[in-house]
This record gives structure tokens, sequence and C-alpha cells, in this order.
């Protein structure tokens, strides 16, 4: 297997035989010109081609529950043709072996370096290998290929995108429909000597449409490894379905019906603010706000039209401090009550609202606020729902607010927490919400198994113009929900590294040497997340819970050189009689999410 010769290092042989295999003369006339800066003259040039290439040759880029992640550029630890034809192979394979002859695959891309010709090769090789690939029209936003997966009834998906990496990443996400999910499930229980249950099948369909999770990234990475050679392949310039509108055609309908039953259009006039952060989000967006009635939408142009290398923000992430400084500069020239922010694929969304204490005269709100307010505005469809004898579950992710859990309890709905990722939480059966405080918010998992910036944006404007329809704000709703259920607050905590081994020894120093105290409360409970429990299967992170309910979850990111914590500082309901004591209960716990960050970022020396 040629993939096996790729070890890490500089060798001038593995160099040539890798050229030599590479389906593009693009990346495979680069590489021979690094090579030859390499082998020349010594000196600086050399030394820089000899580091280029070594950083390209890592061993293989790592196929995952993530799909593909990693800088374009030649060679087999980056995104590239070769790598992409490979994968698409092990894919096309893997799904041959469970369904057959005539699997079908939606294929999907961004905006990005690549994206386009990345996804064009999958159609080619999904078709080579006897599939039926259906590509979508270029720069969609993500939500839409999987809302294609479950629309189109296809065996899996694919999106070429690197959501909101830096403009020199892609990415290759993959979702799995019921056939190959239920098919392996069964094949595996055979070997066994026994049969799934209902309960089993029940919980593998809740999972159709969904990104793939163990076993299946295993399986498909054992696939890719058997690829011989991706040079010598022939693949087909036709043979696959290209699709027109009818996928957005569906979903912008589907998300129209969605929005008459939650109650998600304008009850009061709203000026909006949108931003798709060079991405493409913008179209979509547009298009079913307009739907909803929300027609006074402001664009902020600089930013509107898809550009992969994101000219106007360092990050092109709603998260990132500053990437939100020209929609607040639109925002006050138009007095908008509401600004929206996608990323640039449009799976996650970020909501400010109007607050005259910042100088920027707008607060970004958390992850957690937006999750929280979305469930709270769910909550009532959600009741009627199980009125009629649906089951009806909220979900949200370990790394999340515990607030989501205590308004379901106090609603009667039931609450399940998951492991980080939306591949896990869309795994939930009877999920009607999930979320996670990244940005990342399902609020129609029927239709898309995933979280779905679009489809959140419009509910979360549906939120906001009811409350104005009523003399409220949304501050004024998160007091009520406080006043209700107690004081939740949440802060990320994030550590940029340079050596992944330096994350990895940090988790184990936690594990190893977990603080008696932080910021002067106790440490009552260490937990690691690494064991798994009756409610969690395994995944590498600590928790950390504090003497009065506060808790930090500490894990490595999936997709990024980064150590993540998660800080959540709490105070029970119990003698909230007015907005006011409120109010001050969230000053008290703002303060402990400060002391309790500078404390963590001493005790772990960064």
């Amino acid at each position: 297997m040629i993939a096996d010769r790729f070890t890490n290092g500089f060798d001038p042989e593995i160099v040539k035989a890798w050229i030599a295999d590479d389906p593009d003369p693009v990346t495979a006339a680069a590489l021979q010109k690094q090579l030859d800066a390499a082998t020349g003259e010594p000196g600086e040039a050399a030394d820089r081609a000899i580091a280029d290439i070594t950083e390209g040759f890592q061993g293989l880029l790592q196929f995952g529950t993530a799909g593909l992640r990693g800088e374009i550029g030649p060679g087999p630890s980056r995104m590239n043709a070769a790598v992409v034809t490979r994968a698409a192979a092990g894919l096309a394979a893997a799904l041959r072996d469970v369904v057959g002859e005539g699997f079908t695959v939606a294929i999907g891309c961004d905006a990005r370096h690549g994206s386009a010709d990345f996804a064009r090769v999958t159609a080619a090789v999904v078709t080579q290998a006897g599939g039926h690939a259906m590509l979508l029209p270029a720069q969609l936003p993500t939500p839409l290929l999987a809302f294609a997966v479950k629309h189109l009834g296809t065996d899996a998906g694919v999106m070429v995108t690197a959501s909101h990496n830096p403009p020199q990443d892609n990415g290759y996400k993959v979702y799995l429909g019921e056939r190959p999910l239920v098919g392996s499930a069964r094949a595996a229980a055979a070997a066994d000597g026994r049969e799934l249950t209902d309960a089993e099948l029940e919980t593998i369909a809740a999972g159709a449409g969904a990104q793939i999770v163990e076993p299946f990234d295993a399986f498909i990475a054992g696939k890719i490894a058997e690829v011989p050679s991706v040079g010598s392949m022939t693949l087909p310039d036709t043979g696959w379905t290209e699709l027109g509108d009818e996928v957005l055609d569906a979903y912008t309908e589907r998300l129209a019906e969605f929005s008459d039953m939650a109650g998600a259009r304008q009850s009061a006039p709203l000026t909006i603010v949108y931003t798709a952060m060079h991405g493409v989000g913008g179209q979509t967006a547009l298009r079913v706000l307009s739907q909803a009635g929300f027609t006074d939408v402001h664009v902020v142009d600089q930013q509107h039209q898809p550009d992969p290398d994101f000219p106007t923000v360092t990050f092109p992430n709603p998260e990132e401090p500053g990437a939100l400084e020209l929609a607040f500069a639109k925002a006050r020239e138009v007095g908008a009550d509401l600004i929206i922010a996608n990323d640039p694929d449009a799976d996650r969304v970020s909501a400010a609202v109007p607050d005259p204490r910042d100088e920027s005269g707008y607060r970004q709100l958390s992850g957690d606020e937006v999750g929280l307010l979305l469930a709270e505005f769910m909550a009532g469809t959600v009741r009627a729902r199980q009125a009629v004898g649906e089951t009806c579950v909220m979900a949200n992710s370990i790394v999340s607010s515990t607030a989501v859990a205590h308004l379901a309890a106090n609603r009667g709905i039931a609450h399940r927490q998951t492991l980080t990722g939306f591949k896990w939480i869309t795994r939930v059966p009877g999920l009607v919400y999930g979320y996670e405080e990244a940005l990342g918010y399902c609020v129609d998992p029927e239709a898309v198994r995933d979280k779905d910036g679009i489809s959140a944006a419009v509910v979360f404007a549906g939120l906001v113009s009811k409350l104005k329809s009523v003399g409220l704000s949304v501050e004024d709703q998160l007091d009520d929900i406080r006043q209700r259920d107690g004081v939740f607050l949440t802060a990320p905590l994030t550590f940029r590294f340079d050596d992944v081994e330096k994350i990895t020894a940090a988790v184990d120093s936690l594990r190893s040497t977990p603080p008696a105290e932080l910021a002067g409360r106790d440490v009552v409970e260490v937990i690691d997340l690494a064991a798994g429990s009756d409610e969690l299967p395994p995944t590498n992170g600590i928790k950390l819970r504090l003497a009065g309910g506060d808790r930090i979850i500490i894990r490595p990111s999936g997709t990024e050189p980064k150590l993540k914590c998660y800080l959540e500082t709490v105070a029970p309901a119990d003698g909230f009689d007015t907005p006011e004591d409120v109010r001050t209960a969230v000053a008290e716990c703002r303060q402990r999410l400060s002391a309790l960050s500078a404390a963590l970022g001493t005790y772990l020396g960064l």
C-alpha cells in the first residue's frame, strides 16, 4: 500500500514516489520544485525546502469522526487532490461493502480554495466505484448538504469545508444515511451471533443523516489505507448528477413550515444586520429571513460575498475577538435591533443585541445564552408535541452550560447530555432541540441532523421579534429565565499551542495532580472523562466540580491545536424575588468566572 510508505521526515525517494502518484499536475510540479531546491545547493533555500517538505510528510492525513482537515498543499499530510481522491476511494469502498453497488452520495462544497475541485474529484471517484454521486451547486452552506442527505435519502454525504478555520485550510466532512448505519450494525451483531433489539435499531436510526462516529470512521480509514495508488486511477469526466436549486428550494420550503409551527415569524418590525463572514451563507440566509417576514435586513457589504481569503478578519469565526466589529459599525449606522453572524459555512450563528452599557452599543451573546433562549422559545411547541404523545428530548454537549437541563426539568421535558460535537447530540432518539456552546444549534433535527446556523438565525429573529412585540428585550427574557431557574454563567478559556504534545502533557498533569482549590473554592470532585460513565462514553478530558456548584471542563480541541477550558459559575434561584436580585447574582457569578479563569491559567502555568 503506497500510503504505508509516507512516514515522518524528509526522504527524497519517498517524495519522488508521492510525486509520481499525484493525480494533480499542479501540486506534483510544486512538490518537484521544492524537492529540487531541497536536494540542490546547500543553504537557506535548501533548508526552507526541506522544512516545508518535512511538514507535508508527517504521515498520511488522518481520517476520523471529523473527516479530514488540514492545510492545503502538496504531500500526504495536507489537503490536496491526491489525499481527497484516496479518502473518496476509501469511503466508496466502505459503502460498497455495506450497501452494495449503486450506493448514493450527496456532495457539497463551500467557497474555500480548492473546495469545488475536491467536490468534483469526489463525484468522479464515487462514479468510478459504481456509486451514484449527486453534486450540489458550488458555494452552498453545510446545513444544505446535511439536509440533502435526509431529503434525498442518500447513503452518505460529503461536505468539502473547513468551517471557520484559517484561509489556508480545507476539510472533508462525512455524513451517513440509514442504510450503511443499520447495515454495518446488523453485520457486527451477526458476527457476535445475535440480532439487534428494537431499542438498538431506534438509537442507530436516530443517527441517520448525522456525521460519522466510531466505529465507521475506523472502517473508512481502513479502506483508505488499502487504496494502492491514486495516480493510476482513470476517473470519469461525467456520470454523476449535477443538482440545480431543488435542494435549496426544498430546504427553504421546509424551513417555512417549521417557522410557522414554531411561531418564528416577524411579530413586530425588526431591523437586522447580517454578516456572512466572507462565507457562503448570505444568499440562503437572506432568502429564509425574508420568507419569515424579516425584510429590513442590512448586510455587512465588506463580508457578504464569498472570499476564501477572509480579508477583513484575523480568524473567520464569530467567536473571535474583533470578528464582529464591522457588524457593530453597521448596526450603529442603521439602529439595528439584532445582529446575526454566520461563520463561513453557515453551520454556526452568533447574535448580538443593543446594550447601551457597552462602548460598541451592542453585546454579543454567548453561545450558551443563545442556546438557553432558543430552548425557552421552543419549550411551548415541545410541550404541545408531548401532549399528543410524541417523545421529545432536548440535548446539549457536556461542555455546554447546565442551564438547559434545569429549564427542561422545570418544564417536564426530557434532557440528555452528550459528548462534544453534533455527531453525538443529533444521535439522541426523540431529539427536538440540541445545542453546543460553540455557536451550534439544531432547531429542526427532523430535517437537518447537524448544527444549522441558517434555521437557528430565523428562529432567533422570531424570538427577538416576539419579545419586542410585548415590550421586552432579550436581557429581560434572560432575567425571567434566571429568576425562575437560577443563574448559570459560562466563559471559555482557550490556550493555543504550536506543539500538540504540550496539550497532552497539560491534560495528563491535571489527571495526576489536580488542584485542591481554585479561586478560594474547594475542588470537591475530579472526574476523568476518559474513564467514561453510564451516561457518557469515554472522551479525553477532565471535569472539576467545585464547592457551590461551579464547574470546569478541560479538553483538547478536536480540530485545532488548542487546549479548551469551559467554566461555569452557578447561583441557585432561591431568594430571587426581583430582577435586581438576579442581576446582583449575575454580577457575582461574572466576578467568579474572572477569578476562576485567572486561577486556572496560573495553575496550568499558561
